[in-house]
């Protein structure tokens, strides 16, 4: 009769299976690790009632279904929350990009009518600026026209006197006075009368 102990040794002389890795089918995993997990617990679960360690077992799962149930529930009040935070942010943003756009229109149209008050602001300036060129230009030859006439007029007696010195004698001289003075007595009794 063998002994355990030889069908060990025998584990020598199996083939190798080639290298190590990982079974990724699902179907001939899952059996394995199911009679891994049983077998474990069974094992170290000698003295525990079957009963118990199923009631465990299904307290944990339990457990474990509440705190997952739990998240997604708070997931979805976070995405709930999210999604109206979200919806309150485009609606400031519309509320801005619209208040942009009037601010943007009223802008334009106020720069306009800043630059058309400012046109017209200049037009009146250069007019007054016109007007008042046009009145110093007049006044001006107002000016020199009494000036000249003043010189002409200064002049003028200046000849004329020259005229009458040269040509009075003392008899004429004396004509003229007495006529003049007759014509201002006449004048008088005129006046007077």
């Amino acid at each position: 009769m063998k002994k355990i102990t030889d069908s060990f040794l025998c584990l020598g002389y199996w083939p190798s299976a080639g290298s190590f890795g990982f079974n990724t089918d699902i179907l001939a995993t899952n059996p394995i690790n199911l009679s891994v997990v049983l077998g474990v617990l069974v094992f170290f679960g000698k003295g525990v009632c079957a009963s118990c360690l199923f009631q465990r077992l299904s307290d944990l799962l339990d457990n474990r279904k509440q705190k997952i149930l739990r998240t997604i529930r708070n997931s979805e009040e976070l995405r709930e929350g999210a999604i109206e935070q979200l919806e309150k942010a485009q609606a400031r943003l519309r509320k801005v990009e619209t208040e942009a756009d009037r601010f943007r229109v009223n802008g334009y149209s106020e720069i306009e009518r800043e630059k058309l008050n400012l046109i017209n602001s200049i037009y009146t300036t250069l007019e007054q600026l016109e007007n008042y060129k046009n009145e110093a230009i007049h006044f001006e030859q107002q000016r020199v026209i009494n000036q000249v006439r003043q010189r002409v007029l200064q002049q003028a007696l200046q000849g004329a006197l020259g005229t009458l010195n040269s040509c009075l004698n003392n008899e004429l001289h004396l004509r003229t006075v007495s006529a003049n003075i007759g014509m201002f007595g006449t004048m008088k009794e005129k006046i007077t009368d």
